[in-house]
């Protein structure tokens, strides 16, 4: 992790079995996916889940 602060989140995530983190910073949860969980920007995941189109 780029920011320690963000380790909090990540723990959490993994904890909690998330699928998801949702954030404007991406560039901080580089390397993540070997935790199953997938980062994506408000847009990506609104897209994702066919909020907006």
């Amino acid at each position: 992790m780029r920011d320690p602060k963000d380790d909090l989140v990540l723990e959490v995530a993994v904890e909690s079995q998330c699928e998801y983190i949702v954030t404007f910073n991406k560039k901080d949860f580089k390397g993540i996916g070997k935790f199953g969980i997938e980062v994506l920007t408000p847009r990506e995941f609104l897209l994702k889940k066919g909020i907006l189109k």
